[in-house]
């Protein structure tokens, strides 16, 4: 690969990492590294027996959980069971004390999240299962690399 390509692969990077990089801009700088990269042959994938999630390189590789945590509550409004779900339904993300990141859906109606045998109901279960989707695809693992984050789903059901 020229020279030339690896400084403006290296810029770019190094642009949408910057925590005071604007989001158009940064979206922007990661559509033009895209094209670089699959103009080069060279993918985004990472060497060795590592897992990415989908959105893991959209914040950054250095990006704080609560950083992460903004981007995940941005991202909950898109969501299909979110759709699907009552209306009063809260949602919140914080990473507490940086050490993982905790979803809490609030005022969950109890005849909605539970079935007739009094446990999780389907709807609930879709809901919970898309949000922890969601958190994971900021997520990483492997072999030679712990995650680099814990999450967790809360539902707190109402009478």
């Amino acid at each position: 690969m020229p020279t030339g390509t690896i400084g403006r692969i290296q810029r770019l990077r190094s642009l949408i990492e910057h925590p005071r990089t604007g989001a158009a801009e940064r979206a922007a700088a990661q559509r033009m590294l895209d094209r670089i990269l699959a103009k080069t042959g060279r993918s985004a994938a990472r060497p060795g027996e590592r897992s990415y999630g989908a959105r893991h390189a959209r914040p950054g590789r250095h990006a704080s959980l609560s950083r992460i945590a903004e981007m995940i509550t941005e991202d909950i409004a898109v969501l299909n069971a979110v759709h699907d779900a009552p209306d009063q339904l809260t949602y919140s993300v914080e990473a507490p004390a940086e050490a993982g990141i905790l979803i809490t859906v609030g005022a969950v109606p109890r005849e909605w999240a539970t079935d007739a045998d009094g446990f999780d109901s389907a709807a609930l279960r879709v809901l919970v299962d898309e949000l922890t989707d969601l958190m994971n695809a900021y997520n990483h693992e492997g072999t030679d690399v712990a995650r680099r984050f814990i999450g967790r789903v809360r539902t707190e059901i109402v009478d």
